[in-house]
């Protein structure tokens, strides 16, 4: 190799990897940068109702019951154009239901956007987002289940976000919504959240104080080596799901694992697993004792029994927020640190 060719190859070399580093640092500081709180709600705000993802077929009694639930505690509803909207499995097309969602990241009037349901759907209008005017003018989202997703991206452009019940979660029967409406409401007007959870000997002791994120975790999991996956580096890590086998619930534990997703992080929180599907072959453990087992590498401390999730008790939480997470076998605490 001629000198010249030398020096070309050292100075590219300068130059990638000086970029390469510059890049990585910026992502760095990104990732440790405070997300802003968008303001708590107080009476005469309006709430916007979406539905980004799963048809709300013969659900309109659910979303009147929702609206009345916002008009008592003196806010304003919004219910957006399609969401009653049907195209076989969603609400709506995807241009149309992202045509009510972007509305309501823009509309300046909006306080809150509220989902309607999960289900699947979500993840086909992430890319078509424009965050412009919600930076101008930051707004709380709200849901569970599919909307991990949206949490995800909100929290990549830099907002707390509210994993909270969901309008269909308002069925006929109200009895065991008690605490999941109470907490919902406090969550909104920004009142303390403070959660007592039951021991467990699964439990992993341990204290942490750090940012608490994440949600359902299949939907994690498919966010994997895209945009919308997020960095759970000293933070902790929330993950519930439903409807799963637990070999579906280790493999994907094991590529969370493989992709580096639990090599920083804080601590975990684990809330309901619902329904979990008989495999013709029995795993052979708990789902608790499955969790452990996939993440023995690591020593940040582990917390059962945070009734978050697809039950009816579903508590409502603030992702991005820093919590203090004080995990014991007879009980465990998380507080909330505005």
């Amino acid at each position: 190799m001629s000198k010249l060719s030398l020096l070309v190859v050292l100075c590219c070399s300068v130059l990638f990897f000086g970029t390469n580093t510059a890049k990585q640092a910026e992502l760095s500081t990104q990732n440790t940068q405070k997300l802003i709180q968008p303001s708590y709600l107080k009476a005469g705000d309006t709430v916007a109702i979406v539905a980004p993802s799963g048809i709300l077929k013969n659900r309109q009694a659910e979303v009147q019951r929702a609206i009345k639930l916002l008009e008592s505690w003196g806010l304003h509803a919004l219910v957006s154009k399609h969401v009653f909207s049907q195209d076989n499995h969603f609400a709506g097309t995807d241009a149309e239901r992202c045509e009510d969602l972007q509305k309501a990241m823009d509309n300046p009037t909006i306080s809150a956007i509220w989902a309607a349901r999960g289900g699947y759907g979500t993840v086909r209008i992430l890319d078509k987002l424009d965050y412009t005017q919600l930076k101008k003018k930051p707004k709380w989202l709200i849901g569970y289940s599919d909307i991990t997703a949206l949490h995800n991206d909100f929290h990549n452009n830099g907002f707390e976000t509210i994993h909270a019940m969901m309008c269909t979660s308002l069925t006929a029967d109200e009895s065991g919504l008690d605490e999941t409406i109470a907490t919902f409401k406090k969550a909104l007007f920004g009142e303390p959240l403070t959660y007592i959870l039951k021991g467990s000997d699964y439990n992993k002791i341990g204290a942490v104080t750090a940012p608490l994120i994440g949600g359902n975790l299949t939907i994690l999991h498919t966010m994997l080596g895209s945009k919308s996956s997020i960095d759970t580096s000293g933070k902790i890590l929330f993950i519930e799901e439903i409807g799963e086998y637990k070999y579906h619930v280790d493999r994907m534990l094991q590529s969370l694992k493989r992709a580096g997703y639990f090599d920083n992080c804080a601590g975990l929180l684990v809330g309901d697993m619902t329904k979990m599907r008989k495999n013709t072959t029995a795993w052979g453990s708990s789902i608790e004792q499955l969790i452990l087992d996939a993440l023995s590498d690591y020593d940040f401390p582990i917390a059962f029994n945070m009734p978050a999730g697809h039950e009816d008790d579903n508590r409502a939480m603030i992702l991005g927020q820093n919590v203090e997470l004080v995990v014991g076998n007879q009980q465990s605490t998380l507080q909330f640190l505005k």
